[in-house]
């Protein structure tokens, strides 16, 4: 099946985040938030809030901001260069030394989208699957 490529665009609002994380040596976690792409200069903000519950712990805030450019290369808070996102869904990396991030985005259900990351090395072994529902 063919999927039709993304444009920045069509990223623009309101959607429900459901993500689950498993950590190999550490309980599993939910979040459930929103996160919001509004227009900025040089693409869209993505900011995402909501609450993560970790397995045997109370719930606490949090929250994540990253800048989307339109030719769907995704920047971290601090200016530095994070991924790119395959127009049409599939995988794309980042390297933090000396952990590896491999994530796989998946556009067949548009508007709903999902977004699988996979994160190993010395430091961090987890994997973090993200369902986004585009909200009214």
């Amino acid at each position: 099946m063919r999927v039709e490529p993304r444009l920045l665009a069509d990223f623009e609002g309101r959607w429900q985040i459901t993500r689950s994380i498993s950590h190999a040596n550490a309980p599993p976690a939910r979040f459930h938030g929103e996160a919001i792409f509004t227009p900025s200069a040089g693409g869209l903000s993505y900011e995402e809030v909501g609450s993560l519950a970790i397995q045997g712990q109370v719930p606490m805030s949090s929250s994540r901001r990253y800048l989307w450019k339109p030719d769907l290369t995704v920047w971290f808070d601090d200016g530095s260069f994070f991924h790119q996102v395959p127009p049409s869904g599939g995988h794309a990396a980042h390297w933090c030394d000396p952990d590896h991030y491999a994530v796989t985005y998946r556009f067949r259900n548009w508007p709903n989208f999902s977004v699988d990351w996979v994160v190993v090395g010395p430091r961090k072994d987890y994997r973090m699957r993200s369902q986004y529902v585009r909200l009214p």
